[in-house]
């Protein structure tokens, strides 16, 4: 399998449990805020991925992480899956949904941006047209249609969510240069949200037991949604080229609208095929070859 097959494999398993953010985020916190919601998700991910580590006997590839990639790796925790997640469920609780996805998904942009001037990756004009119908795609999809329907208005935590989105592209394009066992990477990164999550919600909130009915968001959320989708990205960063990844994730919000419709009820919008397409068309885009004469 080449890097781009495993690559493209990886990322759309990504999308699939990405999706479920806005269903988790809604029944994961109707008594719990963004600070005790993270701190438990954070928890049943170490658990996880530890108890994965040990059975499969990848475990042991930790005692070789040296003291400096310890801490590299808790740095780049904080921002992946802490302060991103961390704004991402504030702005979930806070403010309107359609508002919270179309900045939550500036970040698949801004891992373009960062990967030319970090990277230094090429930017061609097929990964900015792939880019500009993948964006496209998630507004026509998220304003159903009605572009005036986006304002802003809590805009302090719009404005915070924006920052997480930018830290998660900064950690998704650093994290590409870490040539380490990707399972355990995870879990050091986990570690960090869950021992940050911690203290900020003491500091800030309160120690806080999910009622009954947020288990299952709770389980769901630090199982797939966070814990193995961060390896399978990681996966897929090593695979192939980040910029080549970014198309495919703007089938994320797609697949949250349809998630919303099943759980939700929501009503079926017409443009969201309209959405689907320019989603589809974005990543033809980027993904198709066609040979020279």
């Amino acid at each position: 399998m080449n890097g781009k097959v495993k690559g493209t494999i990886c990322v759309l398993t990504c999308v699939a449990l990405w999706a479920l953010i806005p269903v988790v985020s809604k029944m994961g916190q109707t008594t719990l805020d963004n600070h005790q919601f993270l701190f438990w998700s954070s928890l049943v991910s170490v658990i996880v991925l530890g108890l994965t580590a040990f059975f499969s006997g990848t475990i042991g590839e930790i005692k070789h992480f040296g003291f400096k990639d310890l801490c590299y790796l808790f740095f780049l925790g904080l921002l992946g899956t802490y302060i991103y997640y961390l704004f991402l469920y504030l702005g979930y609780s806070q403010a309107m949904g359609m508002e919270v996805l179309v900045v939550q998904y500036t970040w698949p942009i801004l891992i373009v941006i960062l990967s030319i001037f970090i990277l230094k990756e090429r930017l061609t004009h097929r990964k900015i047209m792939a880019i500009m119908l993948g964006f496209t795609g998630v507004i026509i999809v998220l304003t159903k249609g009605d572009f005036q329907s986006i304002h802003a208005s809590n805009i302090s935590v719009i404005v915070l969510v924006g920052a997480g989105s930018f830290c998660f592209a900064l950690f998704s394009v650093l994290s590409k240069g870490i040539n380490k066992e990707p399972l355990g990477v995870t879990i050091i990164y986990f570690i960090a949200a869950c021992i940050a999550s911690f203290l900020s919600m003491l500091y800030y909130s309160k120690f806080a037991i999910p009622s009954l009915a947020e288990i299952v968001p709770v389980l769901l959320n630090g199982i797939l949604v966070n814990g193995f989708s961060y390896v399978f990205w990681l996966v897929a960063l090593k695979s192939t080229q980040a910029s080549y990844l970014v198309p495919f994730t703007f089938i994320t919000p797609v697949l949250s609208a349809i998630y919303l419709i099943l759980f939700f009820d929501e009503p079926i919008v017409p443009v969201y095929g309209i959405g689907l397409i320019c989603v589809i068309l974005g990543g033809l885009v980027n993904t198709v070859t066609f040979p020279k004469k």
